[in-house]
């Protein structure tokens, strides 16, 4: 069936400006071949998203090139199929892990803040954007005198279970990049949720979230930019959630990367790290 043979949507012309399905004319009473097609293409894309495996020696390994160190630990859900069909173990350690972070928090004597990488619902979000997001941001912080905890990559985690780690490792805030839900637009999406005073128990109402950060949406430096400056807000008013707002672009000389004294390549002035 040719061109000529498919009724165009008036509303075509928005597609565009988005990768939302509009516009996509139709034949008789079905959707064009090539729409049908591109649409089970991105959902078979976004099942990929959520089955598969994660690499968390991959991803350590790709934040530790950055300079950091890193601890794998696990939720206490012992297998991915445990861990879609019960949320609640995605939001707690296991024992063994829970054992390891309280005694490195005992030992560290407190941190300014914490990051946690977790899988989520979309590994391949992860694998591609949270070591460069995770440097960007660490690196501006320490540049800006925080002591910045090492960072924790948590094997099927919820965002919640950052609330464990933050507490366990005594920081005073934790970031936690999570892959988001696959849509059938965007399969690779990370978000980034922050919360002040984290400990088991807190509520979504009290984080902030920063989220859509891949190659067709919010860029690295742009979410760089967004994570600071609220990290720095809720520093000053020791909250996140539904009271702190984003208000970043009204504030000029946040930091570049460069101007916090450290790059996202993991050198250091002096080689001081």
């Amino acid at each position: 069936m040719g061109d000529d043979e498919i009724e165009r949507n008036p509303w075509q012309a928005l597609r565009r400006y988005t990768s939302a399905r509009v516009g996509l004319g139709r034949v008789g009473d079905s959707l064009p071949t090539e729409a049908l097609l591109r649409f089970q293409l991105d959902h078979a894309r976004a099942r990929d998203a959520v089955h598969t495996p994660f690499d968390a020696e991959g991803c350590a390994a790709a934040i530790a090139a950055h300079g950091y160190e890193v601890l794998i630990v696990n939720s206490a859900a012992a297998s991915r199929q445990v861990y879609l069909k019960r949320p609640d173990l995605g939001r707690r350690l296991d024992e063994n892990s829970r054992r390891a972070l309280g005694e490195r928090g005992a030992s560290g004597g407190g941190y300014d803040a914490a990051f946690v990488v977790a899988d989520g619902l979309s590994a391949r979000a992860v694998h591609d954007h949270a070591a460069p997001l995770l440097a960007r941001a660490a690196a501006t912080l320490e540049g800006l005198g925080w002591r910045v905890a090492p960072v924790v990559v948590v094997c099927q985690g919820r965002v919640a279970v950052g609330d464990e780690v933050g507490e366990l490792l005594r920081a005073e805030q934790v970031a936690v990049l999570i892959g988001e839900r696959p849509g059938l637009s965007v399969a690779d999406s990370l978000g980034v949720y922050l919360t002040y005073a984290p400990r088991p128990g807190r509520t979504d109402a009290e984080r902030n979230c920063i989220s859509n950060i891949h190659p067709l949406g919010l860029s690295y430096e742009e979410a760089r930019r967004t994570l600071v400056y609220l990290m720095g807000e809720a520093r000053r008013l020791r909250l996140t959630g539904v009271a702190l707002k984003d208000e970043h672009e009204a504030v000029a000389g946040l930091p570049t990367e460069e101007e916090a004294g450290r790059t996202a390549s993991g050198e250091t002035p002096n080689d001081q790290r």
